[in-house]
Formats: structure tokens, sequence, C-alpha cells
């Protein structure tokens, strides 16, 4: 009896034991699915829109010495020369920066006759509109900050700040397939069949109507190498208008960067990596200060790009006095030595809504026949050479799609040096 009690008295210990550690077992469990749980949820949160939207602002946004803000909604940070985007790049990481170019082209300060306009008002100094509330300080860079609403704007997070390919002007072919398609329209002068070391153009500047926010309207200069294939080189300055970039309809200083054609590398601006700044006063994607009026006071802004012989980067200087930083020549291929093509001109986004032509403007939405005052123009425009000297381009061409939407017009004189006239006003009677 002693011993069935004893078995019995073990076996209901047993049931005891075993049924704590099912127990402990079952809490174990459920703590580790609310750890997985927790986890998945972390992961989902980390993975959401928002936290990629806000992961991608902090990479654009570096941390500001100071904030300005321009009266027209923009905010300008003031970041540490060292701590600016480009140095993002892995191939910038023990990058020196170079304060300052080796060389400036020859014949770039004997510009007396090229500061004269035809109206007698001369050349009338710009500024950008967030001087108004403050300045950086020496050793700082001002970077147009991006905000939340711009990233929405956009197609894709990882399209933010580049161009929708094709949007260079092939002057030697029109594809009309493209035009039918809603493409990019242009209206241009053109050099080609030397190697070229950079351009220049004094670009009169306004502020175009454009009729779809997806649309835009800009004037610049294209230093191109290589083929208008897939390996395209092409660095790219002037004004713009671009509502879906900027949020807004005001005439923007840009600069924009490809070495593939417009795919995979190269952005506006210093949206990524590339573009070394060293000027502590001109943002990119600032907004640009006096604008244009029709029959009314002219303003331009002159824009010089060209390669430093010694170093290899590509400069930027913006007016007389600003040398605004350089494109380091590892991040290009053809354009490592030299360029094959310069354009000047303007150009248009045409989405064609509704199955008509755009009434996006170009230039002042006026044709070039309406001359100084009405029609927006180039002037003073060059090309460095070889030897590091500025000179006229030689067999200056002209190219539009559709010139009676959007045309040009070469002209030479003494003042003015190679200028032209461009732009219109896209739909019209004759432009469907």
């Amino acid at each position: 009896p002693e011993q069935g009690a004893g078995r019995q008295k073990g076996w209901g210990g047993g049931v005891s034991e075993r049924g704590g550690a099912m127990s402990a077992a079952r809490v174990v469990a459920c703590l580790l699915a609310a750890v997985i749980c927790l986890s998945c949820g972390a992961v989902a949160a980390a993975r959401s829109p928002e936290a990629r939207m806000h992961r991608h602002l902090k990479r654009l946004n570096k941390p500001a010495v100071k904030s300005i803000e321009s009266p027209d909604g923009d905010i300008i940070d003031c970041v540490h020369i060292s701590h600016q985007p480009a140095f993002d790049h892995p191939f910038l990481k023990n990058h020196t920066i170079q304060m300052r170019p080796s060389y400036h082209p020859e014949g770039l300060y004997d510009e007396s006759k090229a500061n004269v306009a035809s109206s007698g008002d001369g050349e009338r100094p710009m500024v950008q509109l967030w001087h108004r509330n403050g300045r950086c300080a020496p050793g700082t860079v001002p970077v147009r900050r991006t905000k939340k609403d711009d990233l929405m704007r956009a197609s894709s997070m990882r399209r933010y700040g580049r161009k929708h390919k094709p949007t260079v002007a092939n002057p030697m072919s029109v594809d009309l397939a493209m035009l039918n398609e809603g493409g990019h329209q242009h209206a241009i002068s053109y050099v080609q069949g030397e190697k070229y070391y950079g351009a220049k153009a004094t670009i009169n500047v306004w502020e175009p109507k454009i009729e779809q926010p997806n649309e835009f309207s800009l004037s610049q200069l294209w230093i191109l190498g290589g083929s208008f294939g897939e390996d395209l080189n092409s660095i790219e300055a002037g004004w713009q208008v671009s509502p879906d970039l900027y949020g807004d309809n005001n005439t923007r200083l840009f600069t924009y960067w490809t070495s593939d054609a417009y795919q995979a590398t190269g952005c506006y601006n210093i949206l990524c990596s590339g573009f070394v700044q060293i000027n502590n006063e001109v943002a990119m994607g600032a907004s640009i200060f006096p604008i244009s009026g029709y029959s009314g006071s002219q303003y331009d802004i002159s824009i010089l790009i060209w390669k430093d012989p010694k170093e290899g980067h590509w400069w930027m200087q913006f007016g007389k006095e600003y040398v605004l930083g350089y494109w380091p020549s590892f991040l290009f291929s053809y354009l490592a030595d030299s360029a094959s093509m310069i354009e000047w001109g303007g150009e248009v986004v045409n989405s064609q809504a509704e199955g008509v032509h755009t009434s996006t403007q170009m230039g002042s939405g006026h044709f070039p026949e309406e001359g100084f005052g009405k029609s927006s123009y180039f002037k003073n425009i060059q090309v460095v050479d070889s030897t590091n000297n500025l000179k006229a381009p030689h067999g200056l061409g002209t190219f539009t799609e559709q010139s009676n939407c959007y045309d040009v017009q070469n002209g030479n004189n003494g003042d003015w040096g190679t200028y032209f006239y461009y732009g219109g006003p896209g739909r019209s009677a004759n432009c469907q």
C-alpha cells in the first residue's frame, strides 16, 4: 500500500512539474511572439513611406550652422563647407577641397563692351531673394533645404531632383514620335566639330508661365560629351521655372549634371553628391531677383563653365565675381577629356494635356522677331578652346523642333558679340 501511495504521489508530482514546464514554455512562446511582432512592427515602421521619407530628408539636409528664411518661403541652411552633400560620394571621402581654380580662361575680364545693353540700362547686379534676410558666413555654403512637400511632389523619392530623359536637343534628329508623346522641346544655338573646354553666356532673365505643374521652362547652356545614346555626359546651368521641383513659379538659378544620359547619375543643384560648392553667397536652386518685364527693365545673369587645365575639374562662375565651385573630373567619362558639343537656349516640357500643345512659355513667351525688351536673349556667347582662351563660337547652328511654337534667331554685333533671341508662347493659332 505504501508503495502504491508512493507511486501515486510521485505520479501526481510529475503531473504538477510537467504542467508548470508547459506553462513556462507557453509564456516564453508568447514573449517570443510578442518580440517578433514588435520586431516586425519596427521593420514595417522603418519601411513605411513616412520613415523612408524622413531618412531621405536627413540625407539631403545637412546640419546647419545657421538657417535663413527667404521671403519666398525657402529655407537656406548655411552648412559647413566640409559637410555639404558632395562628400557623400565615395570618391570624395578623402577629397581636399580646391578653394580656387588653378586658371581662369584668358580674356574673361576684358568685358567693357559686354556690359552695355541696347536700352542703355547696362547690366544690373543680380541678387538672390534670400539675401534680404541674411547671409552665410565664410567657411559655410548656402543650401536650399528640401522639405517633405518637395519629395511628395516627385514621381518617386529615387527620381527626386532628376530630369526625365530624353532632355537634350539633338540637332541631328527630330523625333516626331517623342513630340507626340509629350516630350521636351527646344530652341537652341549650338556648335560642334571641335574639342571644347568650356562655354559662357549672358542670359536674359524672365518668369515664363507654366501650364501644368509637371512641366518646366528653362534657359541654360549645355556642355556635352559622348553620343546622344546611353553614355551622354552633360553639365548644365542657367535659370528655370519648375513647379514640380520647387513648388512655385519662381525663376531660379540651377545646375545639372549626368554621365549616363539622365539614367542613374547626376541631379539638379546639389540634390546628390557630385558638385563641390566653395561659395558662401549664392545658393543653387534659390530664386533670382529681379526679373525682366515686357517693354520694361531688362535683367540678365552671366554664367561661365570651364575645365581647369591643371586639375581637370569643371568650374562654374556666376556673374563677374562668384566662383561657385566645381564638378570633379572623375564624375565623367567623355568630359574627363573635353566636350564635343555646346548648346545654348531654351527648353520646355510639353506634356500635351488634353491632346493639345502646352501653353507653357519659353523665355519671355514671345518670339525672337519682337527683339529687345520683349523677346528673351543670350548675348556674348563664347567657347573656351584648347589654349584656355574664350572665343566666339565658329559655325554656330540653330535648332528647334517646332518653330511655330518656339523659335530662335542668331545675330552678331559689337556690343553683344554673338547673340540670339529665342522663345515663344507655346500653344497658339499656329501651334496646336
